[in-house]
């Protein structure tokens, strides 16, 4: 179980500021949630930490490790991102036995029926997905390929980016169930984006409230239900999902 720290997170483009010193902690073993509206910030602190975006300032680092000092081997060995949309995450024309095997023979690890076997029965698909191909799947399993394709080189961290958002609403919770499931048995440390409210109530121990690339207030869990933000945008956010759920029911 490995800690995340992000201290002073910074990216200014020329004369805009995208995110002005963003800082928090994750604990080993933790799911700790980003949520905030579109452009808040949210998605960029992963690309940051993943050195997808790699025009940042501050210090981002993993068990005391700094991310810019890991190499890129490392750092796919550390954590894996899981996208927001399995329709684009996964290559039309390889088959899962393809996308599985690639980081298996880029790390050259043994055993890769063995692992990618392994990987499917965790996300609870059959072995013989293995020569089929993405648009053979539906949503719901793609994003568990996808996970699985996380999950073969066996990380610490999993940065969730919308794990759910491009699924159908009835696939959603299978999609969340399972990454509980996994959570409680591997012990993955979980950095999740989402604008979803239920989704971070279901999922996470503590979460960020994002405005404007600036963090508004951490808030545990427990304060969703009744409430208990102190600041005023995330108290209106959390009250704006509360009040959508109850009409929703």
């Amino acid at each position: 179980m490995k800690p995340v720290s992000i201290d002073k997170l910074r990216i200014q483009l020329g004369s805009a500021v995208i995110l002005p010193d963003v800082s928090f902690e994750v604990n080993g073993g933790e799911c700790f949630g980003l949520i905030g509206e579109s452009g808040s910030g949210k998605s960029t602190v992963l690309r940051c930490m993943s050195l997808l975006f790699n025009s940042w300032s501050g210090d981002i680092r993993i068990d005391g490790t700094s991310v810019r000092e890991m190499s890129a081997f490392e750092r796919c060995r550390t954590f894996q991102m899981v996208f927001q949309d399995p329709y684009g995450s996964l290559h039309p024309r390889h088959s899962v036995r393809t996308t599985l095997s690639e980081p298996l023979k880029i790390h050259k690890l043994d055993n890769h029926q063995q692992r990618m076997e392994s990987a499917l029965t965790d996300v609870g698909l059959p072995v013989d997905f293995l020569d089929r191909y993405p648009h053979q799947l539906s949503g719901g399993q793609r994003q568990r390929v996808a996970i699985a394709r996380a999950l073969i080189l066996e990380p610490d961290i999993l940065l969730l980016d919308e794990p759910t958002s491009a699924l159908d609403v009835s696939v959603q919770a299978e999609i969340l169930n399972l990454l509980v499931r996994l959570r409680e048995e591997k012990g993955f440390t979980y950095l999740i984006v989402s604008h979803d409210l239920a989704v971070v109530d279901h999922m996470c121990d503590r979460f960020a409230v994002m405005q404007g690339g600036k963090i508004v207030e951490i808030l545990p869990r427990e304060a969703i239900p009744d409430n208990q933000a102190a600041m005023p945008y995330a108290k209106e956010l959390i009250a704006a999902s509360l009040k959508y759920e109850r009409t929703v029911e």
